[in-house]
């Protein structure tokens, strides 16, 4: 690993990370100074020593603040031509000369420990930024954080409906956020929510935007063993399936059956290609986009039968294997079409494309499924997650029995 000279009072220093690739990224390291802290119980009391040479003195804790800045400079690792060494000569003394430029504007920072940002920026606009920059699958919750924070702070905090600065962002007005999602919410909805919200957050502090972390402290919990959102039960599916309406889109139906006979979730089916479908071992493997890269249960694997194979149909004849097996418009457009549909089939229940994963488990549960083969379906890795539906067929039996008419005391004898 190529190595980087660095005088000990340099600030920030020129460091550098080996990459997987063989390649060598350039970096910044700040020194912004040091916090010192003391140290409480959990009553809030300060804690002092109790033996040694310290007795009788406050503990403390000392923290040292640092940042990192990513110069998008690479080195090869291990040059082995003439023009590579000097590759590696010219882009070391670029970071070099830039390392010497941020120095100087770190001593000409009025605030000597700290790099001078500018925070009067409007954290709508960040907000709105990062979206633009996203690139993960889940940017249509983070699109969401966005819309339920600006709806909060419309009915909530309206002087900052427009406009709200990072000082403005505290512990009392995040309390009341999450309050607010939780009663706007159904099921774990207000924890993705404030998730991805709290994404945002720290981005913006990474950025220097924002020096204080406002959710510090402040949680979103929800019982995750009660399953709150509607479930289609076998009956509705059947009506669901016999109703055709005017200008129905035939993907989105193919699409949705199938969810609800597999427990798939929108993404997944959304990318389903002819590549998933093994036709001679009647079976579907795909990869879960929800864990992918950080779960050992990631890979999903569902044996296809006769309906579920008519559903996908045959592979195109021109053996392209990376067509789409159903090709979707966006998510809440199809959201919008399985509405009218359920509608139009004269269920009177609330069912998102969501709903369709949750039906599927509590069905085959109430089928005589046992709790283990559904978790290996829906691709969990253990059985927490999949022990609410366990809890949701227990109810539809207690209201299956509730539903008998009422036994009036008499005699038995």
């Amino acid at each position: 690993m190529a190595r980087i000279e660095n005088k000990v009072k340099e600030n920030p220093k020129l460091e550098q990370n080996k990459l997987s690739d063989g390649r060598i990224s350039l970096y910044l390291e700040y020194y912004l100074g040091r916090e010192e802290k003391p140290v409480l119980d959990e009553n809030g009391n300060q804690v002092y020593y109790e033996s040694g040479a310290m007795k009788g003195k406050p503990k403390s804790q000392i923290k040292h603040h640092r940042r990192k800045e990513n110069l998008s400079l690479y080195l090869l690792d291990k040059p082995r031509t003439a023009a590579e060494r000097q590759k590696n000569k010219e882009t070391l003394a670029l970071a070099t000369k830039i390392r010497a430029e941020r120095e100087q504007e770190l001593k000409e920072s009025t605030r000597g420990y700290r790099l001078r940002k500018e925070r009067n920026v409007n954290f709508l606009d960040y907000f709105q930024s990062y979206i633009d920059s996203y690139t993960k699958k889940d940017i249509r919750m983070v699109q969401i954080a966005l819309s339920r924070f600006k709806d909060f702070l419309k009915e909530k905090y309206p002087v900052y409906e427009f406009n709200i600065r990072a000082e403005h962002l505290n512990k009392e007005m995040m309390t009341a956020f999450v309050e607010y999602l939780q009663n706007r919410s159904v099921g774990e909805g207000a924890k993705s929510i404030y998730q991805r919200f709290k994404k945002v957050i720290n981005s913006a502090i990474e950025h220097d935007i924002i020096t204080k972390n406002p959710c510090m402290g402040v949680s979103c919990k929800v019982d995750e063993q009660i399953l709150r959102k509607d479930v289609l039960s076998m009956e509705e599916i059947q009506d669901l399936i016999n109703c055709h309406y005017d200008n129905e889109n035939p993907n989105v139906r193919r699409a949705f059956i199938f969810c609800l006979y597999c427990g798939l979730r929108f993404c997944d089916v959304k990318d389903l290609t002819f590549r998933n479908v093994d036709y001679s071992n009647r079976l579907l493997k795909f990869e879960q986009n929800k864990t992918k890269g950080h779960s050992a249960s990631s890979g999903v694997v569902i044996p296809l039968n006769d309906g579920l194979l008519s559903l996908i149909g045959n592979p195109p004849e021109d053996g392209n294997l990376d067509d789409s097996v159903f090709p979707l418009p966006s998510y809440e457009s199809c959201c919008k079409s399985v509405k009218r549909w359920v509608k139009r089939a004269g269920i009177n229940k609330h069912i998102s494309w969501h709903c369709a994963r949750h039906s599927f488990a509590v069905n085959i549960l109430n089928n005589g499924a046992n709790i283990k083969t559904v978790a290996s379906l829906l691709g969990h890795s253990g059985l927490k997650h999949t022990e609410k539906y366990t809890r949701a067929v227990d109810k539809l039996k207690e209201d299956a029995i509730n539903s008998l008419p009422e036994l009036k005391s008499m005699s038995f004898s």
